[in-house]
């Protein structure tokens, strides 16, 4: 009986080490130096990590997205997220030394977490809190979905078996959250859908809680309203989505 527990115990092990050699993370952290005229910059993000073919397509991505905020989206100005916190930096010190006076200290808040994993998906969601000058700052969200067997990171249509037909559904259940009339236009109580037309939004994740469709400041609303957020269960969505990315 000693020896059935050791072997055991030594094959738990040698699972537990398998399982975390193929897609495992890290806290990561980057922040810019501290004095009196550089902007703030904090990062913290989940790195990747073991054999997968994923790892190298999240990493990738989450690096993209940091320098798409901190360059404003000129993702070719910098190789690396080092190079977006330079390029950040210099474009504060330019202006700083036209508006001396006028100048806020600009500031990049940013922090990723892993929301949604198994056998077949990893869903990481993105949170970065910006002022670069003006009357107030802005908040952006990033959702990510990685696809684990393909080592591919996936456009949010791909995550669904029939994508017309989730649309269909997603549209129905913001009308009720949103008390828009079935009968009348999406936009009629001030909504704004481009072409009035009700669409998914860019940023489509899962989590422990369900599905989230996740519409950012300005996508179909005013900035006062907010970013506007519609949260499905899974047991409503299941059917929706492809059969690997359905959890059991």
């Amino acid at each position: 009986m000693k020896y059935i527990l050791v072997l055991s115990s030594l094959l738990f092990l040698l699972i537990s080490c398998s399982e975390e050699e193929t897609l495992f993370f890290e806290p990561t952290e980057i922040n810019s130096q501290e004095c009196k005229d550089c902007p703030e910059v904090n990062i913290a993000i989940p790195e990747a990590m073991g054999s997968e073919k994923s790892v190298k397509a999240i990493n990738a991505a989450l690096r993209e997205e940091i320098i798409s905020l901190l360059t404003y989206g000129e993702t070719g100005q910098a190789a690396s997220v080092e190079e977006a916190m330079d390029a950040f930096e210099k474009d504060y010190r330019e202006l700083r030394e036209k508006f001396d006076d006028e100048m806020a200290g600009w500031k990049a808040i940013i922090r990723a977490e892993v929301t949604y994993m198994d056998p077949g998906l990893v869903s990481i969601a993105m949170e970065a809190n910006m002022f670069t000058g003006g009357a107030h700052g802005y908040q952006v969200a990033r959702l990510l979905n990685f696809d684990r067997e393909k080592g591919t990171e996936l456009e949010p249509g791909e995550l669904f078996s029939d994508e017309e037909a989730f649309k269909t559904f997603a549209e129905a259940r913001f009308r009720q959250q949103e008390d828009i009339p079935a009968d009348e236009a999406i936009n009629s109580t001030g909504f704004m859908f481009s072409d009035d037309q009700f669409y998914l939004p860019e940023n489509i994740g899962l989590s422990e809680k369900g599905l989230t469709l996740l519409y950012n400041e300005y996508e179909v609303a005013s900035y006062a309203d907010g970013r506007v957020i519609l949260q499905l269960s899974m047991d409503e969505v299941r059917k929706y989505l492809k059969p690997r990315f359905r959890s059991s």
